[in-house]
C-alpha cells in the first residue's frame, strides 16, 4: 500500500511508533486492538499505512534489530530507549523491508524528527547517528 500524502506518512509512522511502544508495556495485547482505538478519528489509509509499519517490524523485527546492533558499537539494542529503540526500528524497515522502500536520506529525516517529538532532547541525535552509520554499512545511497 502507498500513501503518497507526506503529512499522512508523518501520521501513520507516529502512530505505528505509538503502539510499538505500547506493546512493550502490556501483556500480549494484539496491536490491531490498538490500532481500533484510532478508527474513527483516523483515515483508512493512515491506519492501514501505520498496520504494515506495525506488522513489518514485528515480523522482521530479529533481522531489523541484528542491522542496528552491527551498527551499534556501544549500545545493546534492547538497553536503547524504547522510543528510540522503536524509531530505528521503523526508519530500517522502511529503507530495507518496506512495500516501496524510502530513500536513506528520507527516512533518516523522518526518523530524526519524530525521536525528537517523541524522544529525549539526545533522541534526535543519536536516531540520526545510528542510522546513518546503518545506511553505510549497508552501502544504501
Amino acid at each position: 500500500m502507498t500513501l503518497q500524502d507526506p503529512r499522512q506518512k508523518r501520521h501513520a509512522r507516529e502512530l505505528a511508533l505509538q503502539i510499538l511502544f505500547q506493546t512493550e508495556f502490556t501483556t500480549p495485547v494484539p496491536y490491531q486492538d490498538f490500532l481500533e482505538l484510532f478508527e474513527d478519528s483516523t483515515p483508512k489509509e493512515v491506519l492501514d499505512y501505520a498496520d504494515e509499519l506495525i506488522r513489518g517490524v514485528k515480523e522482521r523485527r530479529g533481522e531489523i534489530d541484528s542491522i542496528l546492533q552491527a551498527s551499534s558499537q556501544n549500545w545493546k539494542v534492547e538497553r536503547m530507549a524504547i522510543v528510540d529503540r522503536n524509531v530505528l526500528r521503523l526508519a530500517v524497515f522502511e529503507m530495507k523491508f518496506g512495500s516501496s522502500p524510502l530513500k536513506p536520506s528520507i527516512a533518516i529525516n523522518e526518523a530524526v524528527d519524530i525521536a525528537k517529538k517523541f524522544g529525549t532532547t539526545d533522541s534526535g541525535s543519536f536516531v540520526n547517528g545510528l542510522l546513518d552509520q546503518v545506511r553505510r554499512q549497508a552501502g544504501w545511497e
